[in-house]
């Protein structure tokens, strides 16, 4: 199987790629293909809502945009990683996700497979609530199957995901895949 995995934290030695390094090799035990895409290293821009796309691309934008929307439509399944940022993803990977519009009429229609993998300071679970719908509405409206999630409360650094039961949790879930 061919997985990319979105990173969206704006750190790219933070507390969600850590955690999703470990899926990542879990994954690439099991054999799959693992393409990574850090957001944060990658020129987007806005969706700007102007509709010239028609929602089956391509978009006006010149940016890694293209490059991104190429490794997603090649791939078997999307992992999206996110810390989370105010009870939600990351406007970095927000903004990523909101210009999937460009080709969302072909996303639909190829039945991927999606895994979220999300990281947060707070210790509470119900700060990763707007994060579960976000990515469920997601799956949802992209007919993605969702495969899995690491929802990894009390780890707002890299070094406190490296001590948590999570770093297991993912590598487990993408060895199982």
């Amino acid at each position: 199987m061919k997985i990319t995995v979105i990173e969206g934290s704006p750190h790219l030695k933070g507390a969600s790629s850590t955690i999703a390094s470990r899926f990542i090799d879990g994954a690439r035990e099991a054999g799959h293909e693992v393409d990574v895409v850090e957001v944060v290293r990658l020129s987007v821009g806005m969706c700007r809502a102007c509709n010239a796309c028609g929602a089956s691309g391509p978009c006006i934008q010149k940016d890694d945009m293209t490059d991104v929307r190429s490794k997603i439509m090649s791939s078997d399944m999307v992992v999206f990683v996110t810390p989370n940022h105010f009870c939600g993803f990351s406007a970095q990977l927000k903004a990523v996700i909101d210009r999937f519009y460009s080709f969302s009429a072909n996303l639909k229609t190829r039945n991927a497979r999606a895994v979220l993998i999300a990281a947060s300071a707070d210790k509470e679970d119900w700060t990763m609530d707007a994060i579960r719908i976000q990515y469920d509405g997601l799956c949802r409206y992209f007919n993605m199957q969702d495969c899995g999630r690491v929802l990894a409360v009390g780890c707002g650094s890299a070094d406190a995901a490296q001590a948590s039961r999570f770093m297991d949790e993912a590598y487990q879930l993408g060895k199982s895949l």
